[in-house]
């Protein structure tokens, strides 16, 4: 009688264990849950209208899918526009060069050596000559101003008068923000910014240096543009150099 309910007890235990085994064998065939990534909007697209293609969504399986899915949702994005600045400006110091304040200038009139001479452009804009005084110079070329010139000798003065103008000496740039020496300085003909800071002693250990704001003043009206270094300067012009922020 104990021998019969040992052998049942027995047949039991391996009901029990297949049982267990068989359940634990359907769970390993069930079909792992999926973790899924819905694209995620796009602020520039939602800001400028533009369209945005839209990745594909992302399936990442049980095992250690909820890193996979970190994972991609922090994938690099397609790279910014680059930052649009301005053209560089067209800089003329020839004949078509326009006289200001500060500017110096030889007038010659033929066979009139009390007329010849050198002129500055005063802060009015005008030179003073004898005979006919003031004579308007601020934005005209020195074909123009010697023309003007001629005109008002002519009337009364001199016959047939011939008068040349040329410029001596042009008006000062000016140079402010991070180079070592900033402040005013004499322009040379045919400079660059990258010249004009050489001549400022150069950048400050802070100073952007790839990019400089340069203002540019013509006819009573001011252009201002971010240029890199090689644009030409004006006469007169002034160059600002930004602080780095890194």
């Amino acid at each position: 009688m104990p021998v019969a309910r040992a052998f049942r007890w027995s047949n039991l235990a391996v009901s029990l264990a297949a049982s267990a085994a068989l359940a634990l064998g359907g769970c390993m065939q069930t079909a792992a849950p999926v973790a899924v990534m819905q694209p995620r909007a796009d602020l520039d697209s939602m800001a400028y209208g533009q369209p945005y293609s839209a990745p594909q969504p992302v399936f990442v399986s049980d095992g250690g899918g909820a890193i996979g899915a970190l994972r991609n949702s922090f994938a690099p994005s397609p790279a910014p526009m680059p930052v649009g600045y301005a053209a560089p400006m067209v800089v003329r110091n020839g004949a078509s060069y326009h006289l200001d304040a500060g500017d110096k200038l030889r007038v010659v009139v033929y066979g009139q050596e009390g007329l010849t001479n050198s002129y500055a452009i005063d802060a009015g804009g005008s030179i003073t000559m004898p005979l006919i005084g003031a004579v308007p110079a601020r934005g005209r070329t020195t074909a123009g101003l010697a023309g003007e010139i001629a005109a008002r000798l002519r009337n009364g003065y001199i016959r047939e008068p011939s008068v040349a103008v040329e410029i001596e000496a042009y008006r000062p740039f000016f140079i402010l923000g991070e180079v070592l020496a900033p402040g005013q300085y004499p322009y040379v003909p045919n400079m660059t910014v990258e010249s004009a800071v050489a001549i400022a002693g150069g950048f400050s250990p802070r100073a952007k240096r790839d990019m400089v704001t340069v203002t540019h003043t013509e006819n009573g009206g001011a252009m201002r543009a971010v240029v890199p270094l090689g644009t030409p300067l004006s006469p007169g012009d002034t160059v600002f150099v930004g602080e780095r922020w890194f």
